[in-house]
C-alpha cells in the first residue's frame, strides 16, 4: 500500500474527477479489478463489522474509490438498485487483451470489441458487481466532420432496418 493515498490532493494521486463505486462486496471487487484491469490497491479502511468503509485503487494513471454498500446511509450498489445508468470509460493499450482478462475474471460481455467510427477499438463489459465498463484502445484520430457523417449514416441505416 502507498502512503501517498493519505494525501487527498492531486499530488496524492487524485485527479479533478474520481469515480467512487459502491459494491455489494467491495473486497471481492478489489480482487476482480486487480485481475481484470491491473488495478493496484492503494489503501482500504475496514469497518468494525468487516465491511469496507473506503478503499482506493490505482488503474493506470487514475484512482478509483470504492466501498461496500450501506443501505442505512442510502449507499446502494447496482445489485441493490437492479442496474446502473453509469458507464466508466477505461482507456487501455490493448483492448483485446484486457477485455479477455476481464471476461476471464468474471465480467459479462455487453458489446464485443470492434473498430468504431470515432477511431477507437471499443467494447463494453458489466463487472460481477453491476458496474458497466467501456474499454477502448485509440487507433486513429478522426475529424469531427467524418464522425458526424458516420453518425448520420448509422442513423439512416437503423431507420431503414426498423422500416422493414
Amino acid at each position: 500500500m502507498n502512503d501517498s493515498a493519505n494525501r487527498h490532493d492531486a499530488q496524492g494521486g487524485l485527479r479533478t474527477l474520481t469515480p467512487h463505486l459502491v459494491c455489494s462486496d467491495a473486497a471481492a471487487a478489489i480482487e476482480f479489478y486487480k485481475q481484470a484491469f491491473g488495478a493496484e490497491e492503494v489503501m482500504r479502511l475496514p469497518m468494525p463489522d468487516g465491511k469496507l468503509g473506503h478503499a482506493m485503487l490505482r488503474i493506470g494513471d487514475s484512482m478509483l474509490m470504492l466501498a461496500d454498500e450501506f443501505p442505512q446511509w442510502d449507499s446502494l450498489s447496482p445489485t441493490s438498485l437492479h442496474g446502473s445508468p453509469v458507464t466508466i470509460h477505461l482507456s487501455v493499450p490493448d483492448i483485446d487483451e484486457r477485455f479477455a482478462l476481464a471476461v476471464e475474471a468474471g465480467a459479462s460481455v455487453r458489446m464485443e470489441p470492434a473498430d468504431m467510427f470515432w477511431g477507437d477499438r471499443y467494447g463494453v463489459l458489466v463487472d460481477p458487481f453491476g458496474h458497466h465498463w467501456a474499454l477502448a484502445t485509440h487507433l486513429r484520430d478522426v475529424p469531427v466532420e467524418e464522425m458526424q457523417m458516420a453518425v448520420r449514416q448509422m442513423c439512416s441505416d437503423a431507420t431503414q432496418q426498423a422500416a422493414r
